[in-house]
C-alpha cells in the first residue's frame, strides 16, 4: 500500500513539474511575441514610374544600403464620392498592375523586401476628411475598397510580399468603422501569412482601434519639429524627445512596435516644421539641403537605439529619375543630395531591434 501511495505521490510531482515547465516555456513564447517581429527597416518608398524600370533602378537602392521598398498603387476618388478608380489605362505603368508585379520582382532579384501599400487620392481633397452622411453610402464605400485592397492583396500574396498595408490616414473612417476593418483584416489573414500595418497619419494614431489585429503600429510620421530654416542636428534631437517619449508609451500600450510607413523632409528652408504647409509655399522656399540632411540625421539619431522603433519607409524615390512633379530639388527624395549620404550612414547601421 505504502509503495502505491509512493508511486502516485512521484507521477502527481512528476505532472505537476511538467506544467510548470510548460506555463514557463508559454510566458517565456508570450513576451517573445509581444516584441516580434524584430526587425529593424531601412526602406524606401519607390514612386511609381510613368514608363518601365529594370534592375538597375533597385540596384541603385542596394547602393545606399537599402534594405526595403514600398510601392503604393493609387487608386482615385473624388471628393464626397465613394467610388474607387484604379489600374486604369490611363495610369502611369508603375501604378497599374502589371508594372507593380514587374517592380516587386525586379526589387527581390535585388534583394529587397518589400510592402505594398495600396493608397487611396482624392482629387481636391485628403482622404483623412473622407465622411459620409448615409450608412449606404458607407457601405457602397466599404464595397469598393474592399475590391481595390483585395485586388492588390492577391498580387501580394502571388509575389511573397513581406508586409502589406491595409489603408493609408482614413482619420475618420477607420474610427467611424473599425468594425469594417476589423472584418477586413480578418479577412485578408485568410490567405496572407505575411506582416501587416496600418499607417495613420503622425497625429491621429492615439484615435486609431484596430492595432491588436496587426503587426505593427505605423504612422506617417511628420511631426512638426521647427520652423527654423536651419536648425541643427541638436535642436531637433531635442524637439524630438517629448515625442519619442509618447510614441514608446503607446508602444508599451499596445504590445506592438512602431513603424514609420512615411517618413520625409523637403530641401527647402524650414523642412523640419510643419510637412502641410511647407508643401503649399515650395515654390516661394529656398533650396536648403543642410536643412533636410539634418533633419534626416536628427530622426535616426533620436529613434535608432530605442527598442519600441523598427525602422520605417523614407518617402520618396524617383527611380531612374523619373515620376516626380517637376520640382525633384526641392522635394522630398534625398536622391542625388547631400542627404543621400546621410541616409546610407544610417542604413549602414547594423543594430537589429
Amino acid at each position: 500500500m505504502q509503495i502505491v501511495k509512493t508511486k502516485t505521490f512521484f507521477l502527481v510531482s512528476f505532472l505537476l513539474l511538467i506544467n510548470l515547465l510548460f506555463a514557463f516555456v508559454s510566458g517565456s513564447n508570450a513576451d517573445k511575441t509581444a516584441s516580434e517581429p524584430s526587425i529593424t527597416i531601412k526602406g524606401i518608398t519607390v514612386v511609381a514610374p510613368p514608363k518601365a524600370i529594370g534592375a538597375p533602378a533597385f540596384k541603385r537602392l542596394r547602393d545606399i544600403n537599402t534594405e526595403w521598398v514600398s510601392f503604393v498603387p493609387y487608386g482615385f476618388t473624388k471628393k464626397g464620392g465613394n467610388d474607387i478608380r484604379y489600374n486604369l489605362d490611363r495610369q502611369w505603368w508603375g501604378e497599374k498592375t502589371e508594372g507593380i508585379e514587374t517592380c516587386i520582382i525586379e526589387a527581390k532579384n535585388q534583394g529587397l523586401k518589400v510592402m505594398l501599400k495600396p493608397q487611396v487620392f482624392i482629387g481636391g481633397g485628403w482622404i483623412g476628411e473622407m465622411d459620409f452622411d448615409t450608412e449606404a453610402k458607407w457601405k457602397t464605400w466599404e464595397v469598393n475598397y474592399r475590391k481595390f485592397i483585395m485586388e492588390y492583396l492577391n498580387v501580394a500574396v502571388k509575389h511573397n510580399v513581406e508586409m502589406f498595408c491595409v489603408g493609408t490616414e482614413f482619420n475618420i473612417a477607420v474610427v467611424k468603422r473599425e468594425k469594417f476593418w476589423k472584418e477586413l483584416i480578418k479577412e485578408i489573414r485568410l490567405s496572407y501569412k505575411g506582416l501587416l500595418t496600418y499607417s495613420a497619419n503622425w497625429d491621429s494614431y492615439n484615435k486609431v482601434g484596430i492595432w491588436k489585429e496587426l503587426d505593427f503600429v505605423g504612422i506617417s510620421s511628420y511631426f512638426p519639429l521647427s520652423d527654423a530654416k536651419n536648425p541643427t542636428v541638436g535642436l531637433l534631437v531635442k524637439e524630438w524627445k517629448p515625442i519619442v517619449r509618447k510614441l514608446k508609451a503607446f508602444s508599451s500600450s499596445q504590445k506592438k512596435k512602431i513603424i514609420f510607413t512615411e517618413y520625409g523632409y523637403m530641401s527647402v528652408d524650414g523642412c523640419a516644421g510643419k510637412a502641410w504647409e511647407i508643401e503649399k509655399a515650395k515654390h516661394n522656399l529656398n533650396i536648403n539641403h543642410f536643412a533636410q540632411s539634418n533633419a534626416y540625421d536628427a530622426l535616426w539619431t533620436s529613434l535608432v537605439n530605442e527598442d519600441f522603433w523598427a525602422g520605417g519607409f523614407l518617402w520618396k524615390w524617383f527611380p531612374e529619375g523619373m515620376g516626380h512633379e517637376g520640382y525633384p530639388e526641392k522635394d522630398y527624395s534625398p536622391q542625388d543630395k547631400p542627404a543621400e549620404q546621410v541616409i546610407k550612414k544610417w542604413f549602414n547601421q547594423n543594430k537589429k531591434i
